[in-house]
């Protein structure tokens, strides 16, 4: 008989065992399927890959494309007319040449030793540095003397392109003494650069210590004194410079003193040298 078919006698029925029943569990769920990830890098690779010959083909088919143009000519030089006559201007119409007083490289190009400032009343010509300059002319070497590194100094001069030099000093008394160097170039811009290179160190401690004072006439030039240098059993030593340019001459002016030197006396030396100019 079914369990069904029972006539129930009021009491609970016990719990029906799946078992007893034939009753079967439900099946577990199946595991999902396990996808395969494409590698990361493969796809970067590809795209590199693909980018690199499309660059290629495209350069290659540039050239190619270009290769087979024809050569595009270039514009044609052209010049309407010249900035000078191409005929020589009549004598009539022809500028006058510049006087003497006004053509500056007219007078730098003759007789240098002419242009030195005469020597001022008292002082009389040091026959020591006569000699040495040869007749009022020195060599590169020998204006190079006048620096701490003479040899740097001896090819400086030449590479700036230095023509030519002229000196002359002169003595008062037994311990006053004064040189003057007109110092010639191939151009007024390496005469300027030079004296512009004496001054750049004047300030220092080891030179004048100063920045000098202006030279009237001129644009860039100046005078300097210098502190007094002591030693113990020597006389005290003074020393003024005055350094400029005019034109493609450079003018390098030296005062020395065991007494202290007045502004006064190398301005006047060094206005009076640039008037020569």
């Amino acid at each position: 008989m079914h369990p069904k078919d029972s006539i129930s006698d009021g009491q609970p029925e016990p719990p029906v065992d799946a078992a007893e029943v034939g009753e079967r569990p439900e099946p577990a769920a199946e595991p999902a399927a396990v996808v395969k990830r494409r590698p990361r890098g493969r796809t970067t690779l590809i795209i590199a890959a693909a980018a690199v010959l499309g660059l290629a083909g495209g350069i290659a088919t540039g050239y190619g494309v270009q290769a087979d143009r024809a050569p595009t000519p270039l514009a044609a030089l052209s010049q309407p007319g010249l900035a000078y006559p191409a005929k020589a201007l009549p004598a009539d119409k022809a500028p006058d040449p510049l006087p003497a007083s006004q053509d500056r490289r007219l007078r730098t190009d003759g007789d240098l030793r002419k242009l030195i400032v005469p020597r001022p009343k008292g002082w009389q010509e040091d026959k020591g540095l006569t000699a040495l300059t040869q007749d009022g002319w020195l060599g590169v070497e020998s204006y190079a003397l006048n620096f701490e590194n003479e040899d740097y100094m001896y090819g400086d001069l030449l590479d700036q392109g230095l023509r030519r030099v002229a000196g002359t000093s002169w003595k008062k008394g037994e311990y006053s003494a004064a040189d003057v160097y007109l110092v010639q170039f191939s151009s007024g811009a390496a005469a300027a650069a030079h004296a512009e290179d004496q001054r750049s160190y004047m300030p220092d401690e080891k030179a004048a210590g100063n920045e000098g004072t202006a030279i009237k006439g001129s644009a860039e030039g100046r005078y300097y004194l210098f502190p007094a240098e002591r030693k113990a059993g020597y006389l005290p030593f003074y020393q003024a410079r005055a350094i400029f340019s005019r034109g493609d001459v450079m003018v390098d002016i030296h005062i020395y003193d065991s007494a202290p030197i007045s502004k006064k006396d190398i301005r006047t030396l060094a206005e009076r040298q640039l008037e020569r100019l």
